[in-house]
């Protein structure tokens, strides 16, 4: 085994970031009505902006402004973020039958917590901080299934529905009112090293509707805005706007009871 020389106490602790995420939310939409409810959220702001600091500390000499000036930031920025989330939620309830209130979006929905925390990560992403804002998305990539790399671009607002399997790459771009279901893939044509800093994902516009289970492939590909991508869809070359994209597939019903003899899979 090669020698590697990594010092990985000079590393923000994934414990303490999955805290302080867990924070952040219940920061932003507390559920839990104490009786001063501005004093509260004063004391949890300053425990907040402790801890990311804290969390800053073992990578201060990669950073381009001190880990307070950072934390200054991600909170000034942070009240932005809620008002995103807000129109998020209210996109979640009006694209979902099945949500009946923006609270239920909020305390239940795994689409809205990915994308919740995501929103977080790319501020930080967006202030030069290392390897915190992928250990933040992280938090969300283990809890729902769905994979954001900070450092995309996703307009407001924006819905995922279910979730489970989405990856969206590092450079994808997402504009206002884009809806993902299960499975979708948002990624780069090849993986090669030498394609880093390079815009290797897609580009989503206004509008777009993803279907489950459709993979979506590389940096000059273009959705474009208020198309219809179908369910399976693979799709490597940019579509005009108002598109309908999907794969004809040939599937034949008919009535078992005309089978001669009754066909017994083992599997």
């Amino acid at each position: 085994m090669n020698n590697v020389n990594i010092d990985f106490s000079k590393l923000p602790s994934r414990q303490k970031t999955d805290a302080f995420v867990e924070g952040m939310m219940g920061y932003l939409f507390p559920t839990e009505q104490p009786a001063n409810l501005a004093q509260h959220r004063a004391a949890e702001k300053e425990r907040l902006q402790g801890a990311l600091k804290q969390l800053l500390k073992p990578i201060e000499d990669k950073l381009s402004l001190s880990p307070g000036e950072v934390a200054d930031q991600f909170f000034y920025q942070a009240d932005e973020v809620f008002n995103h989330l807000l129109a998020d939620a209210q996109f979640f309830q009006q694209s979902d039958p099945a949500a009946e209130c923006i609270e239920e979006v909020v305390v239940a929905y795994p689409g809205f917590y990915a994308i919740s925390v995501y929103r977080l990560a790319h501020i930080l992403y967006e202030l030069k901080v290392p390897i915190l804002p992928r250990l933040i998305t992280e938090n969300a990539h283990t809890h729902t299934g769905i994979d954001i790399h900070p450092g995309a671009s996703i307009g407001v607002p924006f819905f995922i529905d279910h979730g489970t399997g989405i990856v969206i790459g590092q450079t994808t771009i997402i504009g206002n009112k884009v809806r993902l279901y299960q499975g979708v893939t948002l990624g780069a044509l090849a993986v090669r090293k030498e394609a880093q800093g390079q815009k290797r994902h897609p580009t989503i516009e206004d509008n777009v509707i993803i279907y489950a289970g459709s993979c979506i492939l590389g940096g000059d590909t273009v959705v474009g805005h208020d198309s219809v991508i179908g369910g399976n869809v693979w799709l490597t070359e940019s579509v005009l706007p108002f598109s309908i994209v999907y794969t004809q597939t040939d599937v034949r019903i008919r009535d078992k009871s005309e089978m001669k003899e009754v066909i017994d899979y083992v599997i």
